[in-house]
């Protein structure tokens, strides 16, 4: 059983250089993120074969649609063995109930996950497209509904890590991107966080990108990541 922590995202174009990059890396030692360019580039074919490689596979299509739509994508997701497969919480409760109930059937379902407010807004970029207040008032009335409709958990940023793991179920997942290790680039996110605050701050699981898939020797910083996450873990 993978009990690993860490996400890795493959942001690869190219499935051959994904595929690469996975011959470096030993499946029991993190998990992968498969996100929407690489899917539509590879299709079902390449999660299945990621799966067969014996890799948990998070399916990350963030599904925003009427709720019938959104229900039978995530059954089409869930038959492909995935791991754990999410959704926009803007989408609604009725949609979000409707994925939850879609998977009912499943006898082995995936983890079902809602995103709340993707890492690379802030405050100004949700006030333009007419959200007033703050990120954490969103992400946690969000992460509420998301609760409600019977989600496993949400997608947030570290900096609500806090505020959310003070306010949902144990139960409840909190999955973390925006993760980097001390001295890493920034890149595209903004509301970042070490692995080890992260952690400590209430996360069950981050999802790191360019720190491993552009590391010399990815194994290395797997490694030391995953004793950063040990000791920072209650």
């Amino acid at each position: 059983m993978n009990n690993s922590r860490i996400i890795v995202a493959l942001d690869y174009a190219d499935p051959a250089k994904a595929l690469q990059f996975l011959d470096r890396l030993e499946p029991g030692s993190c998990r992968l993120k498969v996100g929407k360019e690489l899917f539509c580039r590879s299709g079902p074919a390449f999660v299945s074969k990621l799966i067969n490689l014996g890799f948990d596979v998070f399916l990350d299509l963030k599904f925003h649609d009427i709720p019938n739509t959104v229900a039978q994508a995530c059954v089409a997701a869930a038959d492909l063995g995935v791991w754990m497969i999410n959704v926009h919480a803007l989408g609604g409760f009725k949609m979000m109930e409707a994925a939850r109930a879609a998977l009912s059937s499943n006898p082995n379902p995936p983890l079902l996950i809602a995103v709340t407010i993707l890492t690379s807004l802030g405050d100004e970029d949700i006030h333009a497209v007419g959200l007033s207040g703050s990120i954490a008032q969103h992400v946690q009335r969000l992460a509420a509904l998301a609760g409600q409709a019977g989600m496993n958990g949400v997608v947030c940023s570290a900096h609500e890590l806090a505020l959310l793991h003070a306010s949902v179920d144990k139960n409840f997942c909190l999955v973390t991107p925006g993760i980097r290790p001390a001295g890493s680039a920034q890149d595209d996110q903004r509301r970042i966080m070490t692995p080890g605050d992260a952690i400590t701050s209430g996360a069950n699981y981050l999802v790191i990108g360019r720190p491993i898939t552009a590391a010399s020797d990815p194994m290395q910083v797997l490694t030391a990541i995953t004793a950063e996450i040990e000791i920072a873990t209650p």
